[in-house]
């Protein structure tokens, strides 16, 4: 990671003695634009951490590991799909849900659905990128995490 901010750094050094005005410029747009997200950035991150105060690992792995997998998988695509979480956040949830006996399909619909669709980031999206763009996204997003909890399941029933 600390190579991502050295290349960026040397990049704006460079970018100064080529052109100073323009990287004046071109800084102070940028400022803008962060400042501009940083609002809904935050609603977005807040909405995240009041849906994970409210629903704790033991709920949701209750709900989730239900006998009746279809009934899981649609409940997991569903619940995945209200906010966008990264990685970091997504795998050791998903851990301690397959500790506890969530089947590997609902787990794999569950964290794709978190980490490709979102509905509380939606608003955000159709202001930056267009409604069109948003929807397409987020149902593109949504069917490839079915896609991949169907490949689960045939893949649970071939080698486990």
């Amino acid at each position: 990671m600390n190579i991502i901010y050295i290349v960026t750094a040397l990049a704006v050094l460079l970018s100064l003695i080529v052109s100073r005005e323009k990287t004046k410029k071109a800084l102070i747009i940028g400022a803008k634009k962060l400042w501009k997200i940083t609002g809904p950035f935050v609603s977005v991150i807040i909405g995240v951490s009041i849906v994970l105060y409210l629903v704790p690992n033991e709920v949701l792995s209750e709900i989730l590991g239900g006998e009746h997998n279809v009934f899981s998988t649609l409940i997991a695509s569903i619940l995945g799909s209200v906010t966008v979480m990264p990685g970091p956040i997504v795998y050791p949830l998903c851990k301690i849900l397959v500790d506890q006996g969530v089947a590997y399909n609902v787990v794999a619909v569950f964290s794709t659905t978190l980490m490709m669709v979102g509905l509380i980031t939606f608003p955000m999206e159709k202001a930056y990128f267009g409604t069109k763009f948003a929807v397409l996204r987020n149902l593109v997003g949504y069917f490839i995490s079915i896609t991949i909890s169907i490949a689960f399941i045939f893949i649970q029933g071939w080698f486990l």
